[in-house]
């Protein structure tokens, strides 16, 4: 049985100036990835003084609490939630209402958009999440964009362990009872989609609008990967 979708096929590498590239690799299955969001943000602040970490202008209205980080060039609403620990790269654009709500990493030139709610994620750099998104527990690569209203869900309606699967369909157990969506670099999810948990595009991947999709989707189209769905997820 194979160990899982390594981080390599689905991401063309970290960024050189990442602040945790001693915690995530690209030969780890991508799964394990989501327990170590939050050992990475603990190992971070433990290094981070706190006079180090604000380098853009806080609007007075914007709630921020705990350990965040917030890089320089960010754009930032006049109002929502950010509670730590969190860290967000430079140049980055957080609209009103964005609710960042704990073990969030999120990389250079990223756009967190209005009324979206982020939760124990990670998001590589230049990703586009715009209009009432939500993403629990899930990662996204490098470019990859979230049409308005896409929904990444996270949890089992039987709140079973999650089970990601191979592109040739075998299961993969994660031993996560809380898993969302992995999207590789460049892959795309169209407005008002569900990601069902341990959904996995490929690069380039796509899912179409109002498409409720549960596996792994290799293709750069959707129909061409319409194939590649777990049937038995809840067996």
């Amino acid at each position: 049985m194979t160990d899982g979708i390594r981080a390599s096929q689905l991401f063309q590498g970290l960024p050189e100036h990442w602040s945790f590239r001693d915690v995530f690799s690209l030969e780890q299955p991508i799964h394990t990835w989501i327990p170590l969001i939050a050992e990475a943000l603990r190992r971070f602040f433990a290094k981070c003084e706190p006079s180090q970490r604000i380098h853009s202008e806080l609007p007075p209205h914007l709630s921020v609490t705990g350990n965040v980080y917030i890089g320089r060039n960010v754009s930032l609403p006049p109002f929502g939630t950010i509670e730590g620990p969190a860290y967000i790269d430079d140049e980055c654009s957080l609209r009103p209402s964005v609710y960042v709500r704990g073990n969030v990493i999120v990389g250079r030139g990223c756009v967190l958009g209005n009324s979206c709610e982020f939760k124990n994620s990670l998001l590589l750099e230049h990703i586009q999440v715009p209009h009432f998104n939500y993403v629990g527990d899930s990662i996204l690569g490098n470019g990859a964009h979230l049409g308005a209203g896409c929904i990444l869900s996270n949890l089992r309606l039987d709140q079973q362990c999650v089970c990601m699967q191979t592109p040739t369909g075998e299961k993969i157990p994660t031993g996560l009872k809380k898993l969302g969506a992995i999207l590789g670099d460049g892959a795309q999810a169209g407005c008002n989609s569900v990601l069902q948990p341990g959904s996995c595009l490929f690069p380039n991947a796509v899912v179409y609008p109002c498409e409720s999709f549960k596996g792994t989707r290799l293709a750069k189209t959707a129909k061409e990967g319409l194939s590649r769905t777990d049937k038995n997820s809840l067996q």
